[in-house]
């Protein structure tokens, strides 16, 4: 049996220009992501953790972005959504 600290969590994205500078922000804020590009589809691994924080995407597309606009990316995550508020969005298995 798999414990939780041992499976990886990660978020499928859709390849499109809105995504990418998510993609790249998320991949700034954890350097043990993985990342593999499908076509149409964009794939984010990491063993422990994915935090996608708003500051960062900001940074990176020159406006205010609110975190509720990742809805409009995501395909399907692997993992629990731990928080997610204006700030940043975090997925981690809680058990």
């Amino acid at each position: 049996m798999t414990t939780a600290v041992g499976r990886p969590v990660g978020f499928d994205l859709q390849d499109s220009e809105d995504s990418h500078p998510i993609v790249e922000a998320i991949e700034r804020d954890n350097p043990d992501v993985t990342v593999l590009r499908l076509p149409g589809l964009i794939k984010l691994m990491a063993p422990h953790e994915l935090t996608v924080n708003r500051s960062t995407v900001e940074t990176l597309i020159g406006r205010p972005w609110d975190t509720y606009e990742f809805q409009m990316a995501i395909v399907s995550y692997i993992g629990d959504i731990a928080e997610w508020d204006e700030d940043h969005i975090l997925i981690r298995w809680q058990h």
